[in-house]
């Protein structure tokens, strides 16, 4: 299993507390996407806070992930991470949000596979890493992926993780495991599968359908049920006990980590309010309970509503 990207969720704060509570049930994470956009590549450092060796030593392993299509900076980026040790960068060819996809970004530039070509030609030879890949089925249409087939096979990718959605639906609707299963076998790469895996019974049904998946990549699934990992381990599906006595402790822990590690009563609210969102789903409360902590003003009042319901 592997950890998927989910910018501001699956960051070095959430792995490293995930990696106390659940050691050794991750292969790896991908780490959420460092934007070439943004900055002076020239002094990187502060890009790759998340990243850094010493931040990351009581973790899982991680593999970087670059959002962009600017290929000296790519480069330029790919090889300071190679520099702190990492040897494999995975492109982020999937995302969805509106602004990065009208710059030809993450699941935008999926429409234009001249582009893809084009980056290709120049990181592949230049990077001292090996180079990944996650994508989306398409922007606007599923078909897109068949004309990106061909040229991602002219190249050396460790690996693709597709997501079978395309980057129009966001997260919504369902994936769609018809074109996944068309494509799949056309690929000459190792193939990862990534979407809508938040059960163990959803889980089965995937690598129970693709027996030669290289691995699997769980996302949301992870915030909603913690345990998810441990379930699939163990192959059964744990009791509302078991599950509560994991998550209590595992959310106790996160939230204290995010006391101790973020700068400002501000940003430790909206760090607290994001993950609460999706991990309250795995407790025993009901909805109305869920949300008295998103009412909450005060990170003294929110911290001490998540205790009360942990408890």
């Amino acid at each position: 299993m592997i950890l998927a990207p989910m910018q501001g969720l699956t960051e070095v704060l959430f792995r490293r507390v995930f990696y106390r509570h659940f050691a050794g049930l991750f292969n790896y994470a991908v780490a959420p996407f460092v934007s070439l956009t943004h900055g002076n590549l020239a002094d990187a450092t502060k890009k790759i806070d998340d990243l850094l060796p010493d931040a990351n030593r009581d973790s899982m392993p991680v593999v970087p992930q670059i959002l962009g299509k600017e290929p000296t900076e790519f480069v330029e980026l790919a090889n300071r991470l190679c520099d702190l040790g990492y040897t494999e960068i995975n492109w982020n060819l999937g995302c969805p949000m509106r602004k990065v996809a009208a710059k030809h970004r993450g699941s935008g530039m999926l429409p234009y596979p001249d582009e893809l070509r084009h980056v290709l030609d120049q990181v592949v030879p230049a990077i001292r890493v090996s180079l990944s890949i996650k994508m989306r089925l398409g922007l606007t249409n599923r078909d897109e992926i068949f004309a990106l087939v061909p040229i991602l096979n002219d190249y050396p990718i460790a690996n693709v993780t597709i997501h079978p959605r395309i980057g129009r639906q966001q997260y919504t609707g369902h994936v769609d495991l018809e074109t996944f299963a068309r494509v799949k076998p056309l690929l000459k790469h190792s193939v990862i599968y990534n979407g809508d895996i938040t059960t163990l019974e959803e889980y089965k049904t995937i690598v129970g359908r693709f027996t030669d998946l290289f691995d699997v990549m769980i996302g949301r699934g992870i915030l909603y049920d913690p345990t998810l990992p441990l379930q699939i381990k163990q192959n059964r599906k744990f009791s509302a006990e078991e599950k509560k006595l994991s998550t209590t402790t595992f959310i106790a822990d996160l939230i204290n980590e995010i006391d101790r590690r973020l700068p400002t009563d501000e940003a430790k609210l909206r760090k607290t309010k994001e993950y609460w969102c999706l991990i309250s789903r795995s407790l025993p409360i009901t909805e109305q309970q869920a949300r008295s902590v998103l009412h909450a003003t005060t990170l003294a009042e929110t911290q001490q509503l998540i205790f009360n319901f942990i408890q």
